[in-house]
């Protein structure tokens, strides 16, 4: 089969720019998809905030102040360029100074709306200027959910995208990007207004990512379970509904992960290498841990490790219920690295505070730490309300840390329960939203830890795993394939 032609369209790309997520995917199948021979631009803005200093940024001659007309004014753009690190392909940087020259990527400012539908067009607009016919549009969340509908309206006209389709990938549905109806003249949209849903419009709003939905020729979420899960009134977060009608354009792939950066053979920042064959490393690991934490050490003391935003979908209330009575009861440590909300930053301060010798917390993110963490942790804790997919659990996977988390989207679909009969599984799953489905999940594997033959199966099965973007990606490419014979 002949190269892919693809265009993906991203608010974030690792290693320039991450929020969340979001970047890590745009990140890798930028470079892997490359690696496969085809052709995939990668467009995003040009945030002041991206680091330039090693990156050799060129301006593209051809791109350079480009006009985009909205509804009664102009903005220009000029696309700057360089290749992704260590792969062939190309990032498009559109910089608009006036919109991406913030403190921050994500803004509350009131031209947000602005800011994304230029992205969008910024990418079209510079395909029609290569004159490159994409085979597919590869859009992300709401940032870049106007594209479909900008094909079926104000660029219908060019033929250069007649046979182009359009991919929808949804990472966390919470986020929909939600504006005025106000925005929509100004958005070109005024002569199409039958083509915007009703309710939205009486409402007075205009949603990006529901459009999206609407009109892309397909949607992918990353993981098969969260792409059951937001056809449901507890997830979709309002969009359930037409999900639901739209179910058969619907695919879950999940998120893959990058075992060059994230293996205990060969991270460089963990003091000590381990592996499959040779679990030593590990136990290493977790003395430099505990040190490094001011946490005493002790072999029978089962480390609990924690890296993560500390926001409400990460369902740390549960540990509220549960966590003094564990600390004050066994004999075992726990190390959080984290920032968000005040009220969890300000929970886990009081836990280290109450038991110095059991919990550390470092507020911040550090990647040093969190590669520490990972590689020094006898366990991981992700008790989260939902969960598009997750990396960290599978991370810990590979390091042999073993998870305990929710039977939630990702969560569900990467650690299996741990069977004493079979001695299948991955780790530790609770189903219910409930301290009490927490604690016995951290109980059952308090216990397990100290048989160390079970302990010792479970690393194993972990370890094995294989979630790598070399499988994951390939799943995209047979998407893509079938999506074009449509």
């Amino acid at each position: 089969m002949p190269p892919l032609k693809i265009c993906f369209v991203s608010s974030e790309v690792v290693p320039f720019v991450k929020a969340g997520g979001l970047g890590d995917v745009s990140g890798a199948l930028g470079k892997y998809l490359s690696r496969k021979g085809h052709d995939i631009r990668v467009f995003m803005p040009y945030y002041s905030s991206i680091d330039t200093r090693s990156l050799p940024v060129q301006v593209v001659e051809f791109l350079q102040n480009v006009p985009v007309h909205f509804g009664g004014f102009t903005l220009y753009f000029t696309a700057l360029t360089a290749k992704l690190p260590d792969s062939e392909c190309e990032v498009y940087f559109i910089h608009c100074e006036g919109l991406y020259n913030r403190s921050k990527i994500y803004t509350d400012e009131g031209d947000e709306y602005l800011r994304f539908a230029l992205l969008s067009r910024a990418a079209i607009e510079c395909c029609q200027r290569m004159g490159w016919g994409p085979d597919i549009f590869h859009c992300n969340d709401w940032q870049t959910a106007l594209i479909p509908l900008y094909l079926k309206t104000i660029y219908q006209w060019d033929g250069l995208f007649k046979q182009s389709k359009t991919v929808l990938t949804i990472h966390n549905i919470g986020y929909q990007g939600m504006f005025s109806a106000e925005a929509v003249d100004k958005l070109m949209f005024g002569g199409y207004r039958h083509m915007l849903p009703p309710e939205d419009l009486g409402a007075g709003m205009i949603n990006y990512l529901k459009l999206g939905i609407i009109y892309t020729d397909l949607i992918t979420t990353v993981s098969p379970t969260y792409a059951q899960e937001i056809q449901t009134a507890e997830y979709g977060s309002g969009l359930h509904q037409m999900l639901e009608y739209r179910k058969y354009r619907l695919a879950g792939i999940l998120n893959g992960v990058d075992y060059h950066e994230w293996s205990p053979e060969n991270d460089p920042y963990i003091p000590h290498k381990y592996s499959m064959e040779d679990f030593s490393g590990k136990e290493k690991n977790k003395k430099a841990l505990l040190e490094r934490m001011d946490l005493p050490y002790d072999p029978d003391a089962p480390v609990y490790g924690i890296i993560s935003r500390l926001t409400w979908q990460k369902g740390f209330e549960l540990l509220y219920e549960v966590l003094g009575d564990i600390l004050s009861n066994y004999e075992l440590r726990f190390v959080v690295l984290g920032s968000g909300e005040d009220k969890y930053t300000r929970f886990f301060q009081s836990a280290r505070d109450q038991f110095p010798g059991k919990l550390a917390f470092y507020n911040g993110y550090h990647i040093e730490l969190s590669h520490w963490i990972e590689a020094g942790s006898d366990m991981f804790v992700m008790p989260s309300r939902y969960e598009p997919c997750g990396l960290n659990q599978i991370y810990s996977l590979k390091y042999g840390t073993v998870p305990i988390v929710r039977k939630t989207g990702g969560l569900a679909d990467t650690v299996q329960l741990y069977d004493w009969v079979t001695q299948a599984g991955t780790g530790f799953v609770f189903e219910y939203f409930n301290g009490d489905s927490l604690r016995w999940a951290i109980d059952y594997a308090f216990n397990t830890f100290h048989n160390k033959a079970a302990w010792q199966k479970i690393m194993h099965n972990g370890m094995a795993q294989n979630f790598s973007w070399e499988v994951q990606v390939e799943k995209y490419i047979e998407l893509y394939e079938k999506l074009k014979s449509w």
